[in-house]
């Protein structure tokens, strides 16, 4: 072989050699970077950037990825009472510092959430359809035999085998909760259950009967009472597939607008409505529609022992302090219960002919409808005057008050116009995608959230089916809840940052429309990711329309909880919810 041909082959292999090490060490750095990504996460928390756009980061498959790699690995929560876990009711290091009402108000844990999810109660199952859920349930999905046993002479609730079964009994219910709703519309037939009256709020509601045979009059009932000695009665609710929330007339307003529920009722609802100077029923007043009632059946209204008729006193002075009348006071059908209807009235000018300002008139300047841990404040909002005489103009008559212009809509030129495309738009992406396009099997389905809920149209759109919706007003979008109520839909204000009160598996769909890319500005979506999966029962449905890299992400922290996803035509995710838990002992 010749020198200059020793030479060249030894330049080749010295190439050779410099090709082979450079790749080697591209190969090396590559399993670093990989290893350094598989690094298992604390659950104690985790912090999850703001995705960047595709042009900053090479796209969404770099989103998806990057998400995957900041999941934790799931565990179970650990400790008694997980199973009815509700973070901002069952706060016990914050709970205990307070007073007894203040106890039973929403009191937040501070910091990070721990990153594990609800244990399942032994034995759940698919809750039993609609509308045999409203009279009955399975008892497995909720083991709560105190008020079975606690009630059993009123006949609330009885356990019958592996069923609860609700025969419409309560307290003052002697003769069965749908005589008695139909006693007072026989009392006062111009509250025309179902036209004139369509959404009521039920005060300390017990299980909700009242509300759930509403049902049949065509009239929407929010059931409310605190989680408290009677055992999971709102849980019972729900289950059941009857509107119904965890709330207290406590030290805060409640979280609806002013002038929104037709009629409150309160059966034996154990509220001293004239304690603290009245807060507790200015606070009705105030959520009350001008011209609406106020139910009453309480032993005080005729019970004649000294004790009750103090209670009853009370009450008169407070009643006309606050200009309402009485336009009955009755038993019904001689069965010893009593009960007083209280009408609202329609202008200020009683306010303002009173003798004495108490309880003051609020300040017209200050914000009137959001109640987000707004303390009561014992005033009196002015009415509104919608009419040209002065006068409050009630809804029209159900079902056309659904699509009429609601008189709380906004005074702007462009308001009503706005208002009917939102309806409209609505109408036709559920018609035409919700219903029929995608995998969402609607007759499995009974309560709905809408977590960003508008003008009501998506829960205006989906009324002809047996289903109710929750519209939440989140605090930090335009204030329409006054809208949702005019229109006779139930909502709530609510801020998605922290948890619903409301107990788990509670909810067959969630619905969301352009609401959590706004949230990661305030908080981290893997904390409403999990208030998800907590509120949503097995086998229900979360249904997204949100920008492309939400959905990604979603679709990530979706996949790391075994919920199966699809995304439709790069707009609309559908999200199912299985039934894995991660073991006990698990950290994946």
């Amino acid at each position: 072989m010749s020198i200059s041909a020793l030479r060249s082959l030894l330049k080749e292999r010295k190439y050779a050699s410099l090709l082979f090490l450079f790749v080697l060490l591209i190969f090396v750095t590559f399993l670093l970077i990989s290893n350094s990504q598989s690094f298992v996460y604390d659950y104690t928390g985790i912090s999850i950037s703001e995705p960047q756009s595709p042009s900053q980061n090479g796209g969404n498959t770099f989103i998806a990825a990057n998400m995957e790699s900041s999941l934790p690995r799931w565990r179970l929560c650990e400790g008694p009472g997980m199973v009815d876990y509700i973070p901002c009711l069952d706060n016990w290091k914050a709970i205990k510092t307070f007073r007894k009402l203040e106890r039973k108000e929403r009191h937040c844990p501070k910091g990070p959430s721990p990153r594990c999810l609800l244990p399942l109660p032994p034995g759940y199952k698919t809750p039993v359809p609609w509308p045999k859920s409203r009279d009955m349930i399975w008892y497995d999905n909720v083991p709560h035999p105190k008020l079975v046993e606690y009630k059993k002479e009123q006949h609330w609730v009885v356990k019958s085998g592996e069923y609860l079964v609700f025969p419409g009994g309560g307290t003052q219910f002697k003769e069965g909760v749908a005589h008695y709703v139909e006693a007072i519309e026989k009392i006062l037939p111009v509250i025309q259950w179902g036209k004139h009256t369509r959404v009521v709020l039920d005060v300390g509601c017990g299980v909700a009967s009242f509300g759930g045979y509403l049902l049949d009059k065509d009239v929407i009932t929010l059931s409310f009472a605190p989680k408290d000695e009677h055992d999971a009665q709102i849980q019972f609710a729900l289950e059941r597939g009857i509107p119904a929330t965890l709330s207290v007339i406590g030290t805060k307003k409640l979280t609806f607008p002013n002038d929104s529920y037709d009629v409150v009722h309160c059966a034996r609802c154990r509220v001293r409505w004239d304690a603290d100077g009245g807060k507790p029923l200015i606070e009705i007043n105030r959520i009350l529609r001008p011209g609406g009632y106020f139910i009453w059946s309480a032993t005080p209204v005729y019970l004649k022992d000294e004790e009750h008729q103090k209670i009853w006193q009370a009450m008169v002075a407070l009643t006309e302090s606050i200009c309402w009348k009485i336009v009955k006071k009755t038993s019904i059908d001689g069965l010893g219960i009593g009960l007083v209807i209280y009408q609202k009235p329609v202008t200020s000018s009683c306010y303002e002919a009173r003798k004495k300002d108490i309880p003051r008139l609020c300040d017209p300047n200050r914000q009137p409808n959001i109640s987000w841990y707004e303390p009561l404040d014992g005033c009196l909002p002015p009415i509104p005057a919608v009419s040209e005489d002065g006068i409050y103009n009630w809804p029209a008559p159900w079902p056309e008050r659904l699509n009429t212009k609601p008189s709380s809509l906004s005074k702007e030129s462009d308001s009503l116009k706005n208002f009917m495309e939102d309806s409209n738009h609505w109408s036709a992406l559920v018609s035409d995608i919700y219903l029929e396009g995608l995998t969402v099997n609607w007759s499995s389905i009974r309560n709905v959230m809408d977590m960003n809920a508008g003008y009501g149209g998506f829960a205006a759109a989906l009324i002809d089916l047996p289903l109710w919706v929750m519209n939440v007003v989140p605090i930090h979008e335009p204030d329409t809840l006054p809208v949702i109520f005019d229109r006779g839909l139930i909502g709530t204000y609510h801020d998605w940052c922290e948890s619903l009160s409301t107990y788990p598996r509670t909810y067959d769909l969630l619905h969301s429309s352009f609401l959590l890319k706004n949230l990661t500005q305030r908080c981290n979506i893997l904390d409403v990711v999990m208030e998800m999966d907590r509120i949503l029962r097995p086998g229900g449905t979360l249904l997204v329309q949100d920008t492309m890299e939400m959905m990604n992400e979603l679709t990530s922290a979706l996949n790391s909880l075994h919920w199966s996803s699809s995304l439709y035509q790069d707009q609309f995710l559908v999200g199912k919810k299985g039934f894995w838990r991660p073991h006990s002992d698990a950290t994946a």
